[in-house]
């Protein structure tokens, strides 16, 4: 009989199919980013989503569940690459809450590996935790013989927890037999002793203990089970392949780049290893952006931007240009696009990406592998084997190069990293931008922790009369504060809103029987709200009765804005994707400032769709309306939570529109309808970063204001260009048209002029050490027309070392070329530029044959051209 479950997808159909059979719901994936789960980076199991159902805080659609999840692990990264390790993978997994328990498990895990996937029981072993004797009696009961079945320890049969706590207990695991000609032939050979003869198949985990944070376990109010099987794992056995690239879940993958590479898989052992490479992240990456990952230097964005880096440097191993990554992308997507259809809508979005890292990295990766090949070799001069941490951190922090990416590099040649070194750089750096960053809250330290915490009545009132609890001035606490005095001030219970989540502080007055303070500033610190400013008439003291009044006008320019946040947040998602989440916000009076990640500009149709999506919300006003809610409801309804926020157990949720069009968590200050927002105008979109880009925009009254000054603007250019408003679009063409063909022209005479220059310095040349050499002042002109002098240069003396130096924008400009065969004798064009240019106030680089630099003192650029005869041997 032959089986009829041979391929991954038909394997991944009958595992659901038959535990749907067997009363088991049915469960999509869920993403690869938990939610509401702090502990974890990624979602590295079929258990993560089940976790709240196993302790008890949500209850299951049923108590028998079963699933195909998405799943990644960061462990692995620098392991994959050999013929088994992966990041991404699909976990089979069927799961009892409070039902079944290990009979079921065992009986049905053998009846499905071997009566429908019909793997031979001969190929087959059991593993059980050392004194499980009751899962060893199971299995017995099976028919499996005494000896196949191998009592370990904790470190292999006892699952812990999914991040720092939870669900824990007991495991038995069916291991597939690979041959005795695997793990050196030793015939005695057993699951567990690391001879690579036997791989895991399927894991059974009995949860019986909750484990909290501090290592402690106790009994689940019922056991539970939690199964696992790698879907690429368990398609190799069926398949009679001994590793997973080997099998049809590969199979396509290696093909597009075997094609593209014009190399056959399996003919060489390094091309080999650079293509599972390509293949295992290419597919990684795909499923990690379809989730909403951006590559970034933290957290999972950054794990996203080691798979694209090592991918692209193992590609090079190809000696091939071609687009692995890209195609490899959209040979996923028509893989697996019929099982997760995220992919496929995400397909376009994902190749940009892609596109936009390759360009970024490959503009330093030919800079940086130059640069790491100087270092070992100074390192080796030095009699060491260790790459300093200061070295890799200038790598990574100049770069581009991930830590991880350095030591796997320098490891291939004998060298290691000295990690705590580059920790210590890391440390500073950051420690550098909290100082550059910091808010001086030294007040705090004074007494303020010790105030009760301010009450905040200002959601639905603008002023409010309280009591005096505390008064500072440099950070000591006085009794009273005079005219004139610059303080803090501490209510009882205050309308002003503290700046926070983004929003600027409200500024006011605070009036009392014998004074008034002018708040400029509100501010949190701790749990108590900090009212900055100064008296302006009279004097306060603490304990006085105050009248504490917001000013309105302001509240309510920032709270259009804050509501318009929203909006844009709402209509970016629609627009460009679900993979747009707030990364940082400034709400201000004037204006509003949103940053996200996106790996394009937006285009201009983009802009005027945006700003379209928005408007026709304001103008259907619709109601705005928050609610107090646990945090685990709150993201259970679909509520948007800010990217990396700590939250509390209660949480403010802020609601546009019914249904809702926008959910988001929020302890801002909102409009009540978008009908009060008035209009809505994109002002800019930038980039802030790799993979991140920021809008700023302006509502309401100073929207109208924008739209007036740009109409003066307007009309001023047209008295200015004799033309009409209608007419300025052509007026500006042809001007535009015109100037370009003037400066073609002074381009021509310049090249003219520069040919002649270049023709002259041949009567300059220098011979040191049997080299010539050319290092002349010539006159400032452009790039191209200094580029154009050292070829002349290079074509007319064959052989030589130039350096061209000029004043450029009031700033000394070199430029370095060095013929080929000097380059050969191990002359270096960037290195040589470099130190010329460090002479001037500045430095530079580039490649080994051409190379420039830039300096600060141009008193100083003709000394930096006397030095090169000095200097060029490098």
């Amino acid at each position: 009989m032959v089986n009829k479950y041979v391929t991954g997808d038909e394997i991944r159909a009958a595992f659901l199919k038959f535990f749907a059979e067997r009363g088991h719901r049915v469960i999509p994936s869920s993403s690869l980013l938990p939610q509401g789960d702090p502990t974890l980076l990624f979602t590295s199991a079929g258990m993560v989503q089940i976790k709240p159902y196993f302790l008890g805080e949500k209850l299951p659609p049923n108590p028998r569940l079963a699933s195909c999840q998405k799943c990644f692990r960061t462990t692995d990264i620098e392991s994959v690459g050999d013929l088994n390790h992966l990041t991404f993978f699909e976990m089979l997994g069927n799961f009892s809450v409070g039902d079944y328990f290990k009979q079921e498990a065992i009986s049905w895990a053998w009846e499905f590996v071997t009566r429908w996937l019909e793997i031979p029981p001969s190929r087959l072993w059991i593993t059980v935790f050392t004194d499980d004797g009751e899962s060893f009696s199971y299995w017995r009961g099976l028919g499996i013989p005494e000896d196949r079945i191998v009592r370990l320890g904790e470190r292999d049969n006892f699952w812990g927890p999914v991040g720092n706590s939870g669900p824990c207990g007991p495991c038995s695991e069916i291991y597939y037999d690979l041959g005795e000609d695997i793990g050196g032939g030793k015939p005695d050979s057993k699951p567990g002793d690391d001879s690579g003869r036997f791989t895991e198949i399927w894991n059974l985990v009995f949860t019986q203990y909750n484990q909290d944070e501090n290592g402690y376990r106790s009994r689940l109010p019922k056991p539970n089970i939690d199964t696992g099987m790698g879907l690429e794992r368990v398609t190799a056995a069926v398949q009679g392949k001994n590793y997973v690239y080997e099998a049809d879940l590969f199979k396509p993958l290696l093909d597009c780049i075997s094609k593209l590479a014009h190399r056959e898989y399996g003919a060489s052992s390094d091309s080999d290893y650079a293509m599972r490479i390509i293949a295992e992240h290419g597919r990684g990456m795909v499923f990690l952006m379809a989730d909403g990952v951006m590559p970034s230097n933290e957290g999972a964005g950054y794990v996203l931007r080691r798979l694209l880096r090592r991918a692209m440097l193992f590609s090079r191993r190809l000696d091939s240009d071609k687009p692995f990554l890209t195609e490899v992308a959209r040979a996923t997507v028509r893989q697996m696009g019929h099982i997760y259809p995220e992919i496929v809508s995400k397909e376009d979005f994902i190749i940009r990406v892609i596109q936009s890292e390759q360009i970024r990295f490959q503009e330093t990766l030919d800079i940086g592998l130059e640069l790491l090949d100087g270092i070992m070799k100074e390192t080796t001069d030095k009699k060491r084997r260790e790459i300093s941490g200061t070295d890799a951190f200038r790598l990574y922090d100049t770069y581009g190069f991930p830590i991880e990416l350095t030591r796997e590099i320098v490891s291939q040649s004998g060298f290691s990293v000295d990690s705590d070194g580059f920790e210590k750089e890391m440390a500073e750096q950051r420690a550098r931008a909290r100082a550059a960053h910091r808010f001086t809250a030294a007040i705090a330290d004074k007494g303020l922790t010790s105030l009760p915490k301010t009450t905040f009545v200002g959601y639905d009132k603008f002023e409010h009369k309280s009591i005096i609890v505390s008064l500072m001035v440099d950070n000591k606490s006085v009794e009273t504060i005079p005219k004139g005095q610059e303080a803090s001030l501490i209510l009882k219970s205050t309308p002003f809103y503290a700046e926070r989540g983004g929003q600027v502080g409200d500024t006011g007055e605070i009036t009392g029987p014998s004074g008034r303070f002018s708040v400029t500033n509100t501010t949190p610190i701790a749990s108590v709200i900090v009212h900055q400013g100064v008296v302006i008439e009279g004097s306060l003291a603490t304990g006085d009765e105050v009248n504490a009044v917001v000013n309105k006008e302001r509240r309510w320019d920032i709270a259009r804005n804050h509501t318009a946040t929203h909006l844009l947040q709402m209509a970016l998602r629609q627009l460009l994707g679900k993979h747009i989440h707030q990364r940082g916000s400034l709400v201000t009076p004037e204006r509003l400032r949103f940053d996200f990640p996106h790996p394009t500009a937006l285009t201009t149709a983009e802009i005027q769709q945006l700003t379209h999506i928005i408007n026709a919300r304001i103008r259907q006003n619709l109601k705005v309306s928050t609610k107090e809610t646990s945090y685990k409801e709150a993201l259970a309804s679909g509520a948007i939570a800010l990217f990396n926020e700590k939250y509390g157990d209660m949480v403010r949720v802020v609601s546009i529109g019914s249904p809702p069009i926008s959910v988001e968590l929020c302890g801002g200050t909102h409009v009540a309808s978008t009908g009060e927002i008035g209009l809505f105008l994109i002002i800019s979109d930038s980039s802030i970063g790799a993979g991140l880009r920021r809008i700023e925009a302006v509502t309401g009254r100073a929207g109208e204001e924008l739209i007036h000054q740009q109409s003066l603007s307007l009309h001023k250019i047209c008295n200015f260009l004799g033309t009409t408003p209608e007419n300025i679009s052509g007026k500006v063409t042809e001007l535009v048209t015109e100037l370009g063909r003037q400066r073609r022209q002074v381009m021509v005479l310049e090249q003219e002029l520069s040919k002649q220059v270049a023709m002259s310095l041949l009567s300059q040349v220098a011979e040191v050490g049997g080299v010539k050499i050319v290092a002349a002042r010539v006159p400032a002109y452009h790039q191209e027309a200094l580029r154009e002098m050292t070829d002349i240069l290079r074509q007319q003396l064959g052989s030589a070392v130039i350096v061209l130096g000029t004043i450029y924008n009031d700033r000394p400009f070199f430029l370095a070329a060095i013929t080929p065969d000097l380059v050969g004798k191990g002359y270096h064009a960037g290195r040589l530029v470099n130190r010329v240019a460090k002479i001037a106030g500045g430095g530079g680089g580039g490649k080994a044959r051409f190379a420039q630099a830039g300096g600060r003192d141009k008193s100083k650029l003709d000394e930096a051209l006397q030095s090169v005869s000095s200097q060029f041997q490098v």
